[in-house]
């Protein structure tokens, strides 16, 4: 991630970023310690230590501006945090569908799941083979975990 002053994705801006550095700077010396730093960051449910901050920091307080890179570097790891979930959770979704583990589903392995599910519909329920071939990036009929990625993604928006 960039740093905020520049950052179009980090969910707060500068001035948001400088009147939250302001108001931890207690004793006005342009420097927020790390027992401030803790204060906020268990605010919004992360838990350090005073020895993990330093580790991380590495110094004992910090300015406007390493406040910046401390900000942009817990968000990109929380944001890493978050994208490594939802691939684990498309792994588990991908297992669901590809019901003899080959690593790839089948229109047939597609109709069978969604017919458990409930959400198959004989006579009104599409065919299995367009909705695969919508997504089907290489053309071999079937998806692979990349295919099936982006195809849950594209829909889930």
């Amino acid at each position: 991630m960039s740093s905020a002053s520049s950052s179009s994705s980090s969910s707060l801006s500068s001035n948001d970023l400088q009147r939250i550095f302001q108001k931890l700077d207690r004793n006005g010396d342009g420097r927020v310690s790390l027992g401030e730093l803790n204060w906020l960051l268990e605010r919004v449910g992360m838990q350090y230590s005073l020895d993990e901050l330093e580790n991380l920091v590495g110094n004992t307080t910090l300015d406007f501006n390493e406040f910046l890179v401390f900000y942009d570097s817990i968000s990109s790891r929380q944001k890493n945090e978050e994208e490594e979930e939802e691939e684990d959770d498309l792994v588990k979704a991908f297992r669901v569908f590809d019901l003899n583990g080959d690593g790839f589903i089948t229109s047939d392995e597609l109709q069978s799941v969604l017919s458990r599910l409930g959400m198959w519909e004989e006579n009104g329920g599409g065919d299995c083979r367009r909705m695969i071939n919508v997504y089907d990036t290489n053309s071999d009929g079937v998806l692979d975990f990349d295919e099936f990625k982006n195809m849950m993604l594209l829909t889930s928006i």
